[in-house]
């Protein structure tokens, strides 16, 4: 996609999320602070036009998620939510499976995805986060489920998700209280790939970000690939994935570039 697609992209989406390019990367802020960035419909309809935007340019490399203001993402727009459960009998479940629908073309996204996270990731912020593949969160986080203590349920895949992300009995600890746990915490029980200072969070995440965009993106969107459905696979199929998948690619340009910088003492510089 051209910077003007992007640009464009970028205004449509506003006020509720920005849309920039970074060292080859999507950077996503979802910029609701006054609702601590709850996932009202403006910025669900946003991400899902700029989930489109990412799976239709092959130049991205990674897509990094992050919140403005003083938090990730509280969550659902309870307002809203009520509003449509007002509306009448199905409103309000038709406006959380709108939520899960884009979560779920988060997850699906064929390049790896980064939740960087400060303040709260709570309920569907905490659902917007199982959805990437990696995770960094300063050290002053919080995270949890919190729909127990609205009387509500999961609806954004928290009750698929989180499970297999941190093992059963933590993930029903979690549901079943409401309560949260820190960044540190979440680290030990696997979620979170990097603890930094708040103050350092943000150079973290572009340091990142410019880690991705030096890597081949055609072996990127291939781990992405080994990644999704290799874990779905019973062992001897997912090795047979991997191994297709790894032929294929070894005949690929970006291959070729890797093989001559490793014979030339250099650092790549790949097509794709």
């Amino acid at each position: 996609m051209s910077s003007e697609a992007w640009s464009e992209a970028s205004e449509r989406g506003r006020p509720a999320l920005r849309v920039e390019r970074r060292a080859g990367c999507a950077v996503l802020t979802l910029d609701r602070p006054e609702s601590l960035n709850s996932l009202g419909s403006p910025l669900v309809e946003a991400l899902d036009e700029a989930c489109a935007a990412i799976e239709d340019d092959p130049a991205v490399r990674g897509v990094l998620i992050r919140g403005s203001g003083r938090s990730f993402c509280a969550g659902g727009d309870l307002a809203e939510a009520r509003r449509a459960r007002a509306s009448g009998p199905g409103g309000a479940g038709r406006y959380f499976a709108t939520i899960s629908a884009v979560l779920s073309r988060i997850e699906r996204l064929p390049v790896p995805t980064v939740a960087v996270v400060h303040g709260w990731a709570v309920a569907g912020g905490l659902e917007l986060v199982l959805c990437c593949d990696l995770v960094l969160a300063a050290d002053t986080a919080r995270f949890g489920d919190a729909h127990a203590r609205c009387g509500l349920v999961p609806g954004g895949g928290g009750s698929v998700r989180l499970p297999r992300r941190i093992g059963v009995n933590r993930a029903n600890w979690l549901t079943y209280t409401g309560e949260s746990v820190s960044a540190a915490t979440m680290q030990q029980w696997g979620l979170v790939a990097e603890v930094l200072p708040e103050g350092e969070l943000w150079a973290g995440a572009d340091r990142l970000a410019a880690t991705l965009g030096r890597r081949s993106g055609a072996g990127l969107r291939a781990m992405k690939h080994l990644s999704d459905v290799g874990g779905r696979l019973a062992v001897d199929e997912a090795l047979a994935l991997e191994g297709a998948v790894c032929a294929r690619h070894a005949e690929s340009a970006d291959a070729a570039e890797g093989f001559a910088a490793f014979a030339d003492k250099r650092e790549p510089g790949f097509a794709s």
